[in-house]
């Protein structure tokens, strides 16, 4: 009895636990998407300019707990494919800390667009999580986070790619007159193929992943 009762609270434990780190992941990203929306709205296309010194701090918080998800497949709290998990979570890392270090590409237009389409892709993820920890699964939910999510994700890779190819194109003058960068081009170059390599395996798990969900729930659909 004092075995069960212990194992029932880890549960709860764990189940609070996920559904606050979801639900945290949902809301800063909401302010964001919500932040850069009304910003453009208000300051047309002036606000792409300075759309990541506004909401950087926070997907920079949202992206670095986003490495917590790796543990979490791996101690079984979520379920889910841990190697396409781990190569969406370290390529929007990378970009990331490049984008931070090299300041002048902040403000881009390109850079407004990959932080608009990561929390698109973000919001579709997290909601479903949510609604699953919540037990309460929508066939609609489930057919955007493992159909429409793919095209998407697909999307954003080629806007990475194409982030990459900004960067470079200011780092490779520069690099002769400043050694921390020295190196820089060559390392943007070698991840490049690395890039499209880790986005194929991800799509091909991806798909796994949606045939297994969705026959999951034709499954369930079935013996109701």
């Amino acid at each position: 009895m004092q075995r069960k009762e212990t194992f029932e609270r880890m549960l709860s434990f764990r189940l609070a636990y996920i559904f606050s780190y979801n639900l945290f992941q949902f809301c800063g990203h909401t302010w964001i998407l919500a932040n850069t929306i009304a910003r453009y709205f208000t300051f047309g296309k002036d606000a792409l300019a300075d759309t990541f010194y506004s909401v950087g701090f926070v997907m920079s918080l949202c992206q670095l707990l986003s490495i917590l998800e790796l543990f979490h497949i791996a101690d079984g709290i979520e379920k889910a494919r841990l190697l396409p998990r781990f190569v969406q979570v370290m390529e929007k890392n990378i970009l990331l800390v490049t984008v931070i270090l090299l300041e002048e590409n902040q403000s881009k237009p390109v850079v407004c667009a990959q932080l608009f389409l990561w929390n698109i892709l973000d919001l579709l993820r997290y909601s479903h999580e949510l609604l699953c920890v919540m037990d309460t699964p929508s066939i609609a939910m489930l057919w955007i986070r493992y159909t429409l999510w793919i095209p998407l994700y697909v999307l954003t890779v080629a806007i990475e790619g194409f982030t990459i190819y900004q960067v470079l194109l200011h780092v490779e003058p520069t690099a002769a007159n400043s050694s921390p960068q020295i190196h820089l081009p060559f390392l943007l170059m070698v991840y490049l193929p690395f890039l499209a390599l880790g986005a194929t395996v991800t799509v091909w798990q991806l798909l796994k992943e949606r045939h297994h969900q969705l026959g999951k729930w034709n499954k369930r659909m079935k013996m109701k």
